[in-house]
């Protein structure tokens, strides 16, 4: 019945928040930081305060499942904070809880890099969860700010499922048996995720997709088929890491950040050093119902389909924003 998209980074704008009402999504999960320490998230979260006060017809914030609810039946489309580094919390544990009252919902304990908390996939050697990284975690669980692992070694992602007393997220990524890029996860990963309550939310940036660019639909809902006979349809949804109408700069600023003063190219390279092309059948917040039908085609029941098009991550939302009693 619900549609929600948890985890983009477009370059917001009112037409992409006109496409999201026309692709009927009732909820996005989108990252406010990459590499940004807390007064420059604290700035994102300003200019996110003015898109809501300058459009209120058209997005709501999110705070809790029931934004998503009051959404669907307003025709808006809630937005949830997110992101994909630790780094608004820098060294301090106190910040998790005055950004989860600011309104952030997801949090990775990496991005591609070792960090403070746990190690990014792009690492040789995976320690795990750093001594900060579990007491991050018990204090995420306590307020209600969820663990994401989407960038993360495989290692530390098991950890963080088996340590963590909540479940967790893979927001945006794909099975490595599918595609094997860095980023994406393999099945003791998802396995850990999944086992202890959590969810997978399947990305649909081309590098992550097998033949990249050209992936039909018919091939990622397979997948999905796939992953959902091994580990529960119950625990799959979308995240797409839709980057609609972001410059190249943006994505030299998600790889490199302030980390290095050489290009990482990332899953790119420098012959393409950009964002790739979307997949025909998947252009922006329009196509979101394509995977509907892609997901029927495959063979799945409607109650799977409403499941992993957005119902699995209200559930998800409801049982882990707020704070443990």
């Amino acid at each position: 019945m619900y549609r929600i998209d948890n985890l983009q980074y477009a370059n917001w704008s009112e037409k992409i928040f006109r496409q999201m009402r026309e692709g009927g999504l009732d909820a996005v999960h989108v990252t406010i930081a990459y590499h940004e320490n807390f007064r420059e998230t604290v700035l994102n979260m300003e200019q996110w305060n003015r898109w809501l006060e300058q459009f209120p017809d058209l997005i709501v914030k999110g705070r809790s499942a029931a934004d998503v609810r009051h959404a669907h039946e307003t025709g808006r489309t809630a937005i949830f904070f997110g992101f994909q580094n630790p780094s608004p919390i820098e060294d301090d544990i106190g910040l998790v809880e005055i950004l989860h009252d600011l309104g952030a919902r997801f949090m990775q304990l990496t991005y591609n890099n070792q960090s403070l908390l746990a190690t990014g996939c792009y690492e040789d050697e995976d320690t795990g969860l750093t001594r900060m990284g579990k007491q991050v975690v018990r204090e995420m669980n306590r307020v209600g700010l969820v663990v994401d692992m989407s960038h993360s070694a495989d290692r530390s992602t098991i950890e963080a499922a088996d340590f963590s007393e909540r479940p967790i997220a893979i927001t945006h990524a794909n099975p490595h048996a599918w595609q094997p890029a860095l980023r994406n996860k393999r099945d003791e990963v998802i396995r850990a995720v999944t086992s202890n309550g959590g969810m997978l939310g399947f990305s649909l940036y081309p590098h992550h997709l097998k033949d990249k660019s050209a992936c039909t639909l018919s091939s990622f809902c397979q997948m999905i088929a796939d992953t959902a006979e091994k580990f529960g349809a119950e625990h799959l949804g979308i995240g797409s890491d839709l980057c609609q109408d972001q410059p190249d700069s943006v994505v030299e600023w998600m790889r490199v950040g302030r980390w290095t003063k050489e290009i990482d190219y990332g899953e790119g390279s420098a012959a393409a050093p950009g964002f790739p092309p979307m997949p025909d059948w998947y252009q922006d917040n329009r196509d979101f119902e394509n995977i509907a039908q892609g997901l029927a085609d495959v063979g799945f029941s409607q109650p799977e389909i409403e499941g992993v098009m957005g119902d699995n991550w209200l559930r998800f939302y409801e049982l882990n924003f707020g704070s443990k009693p």
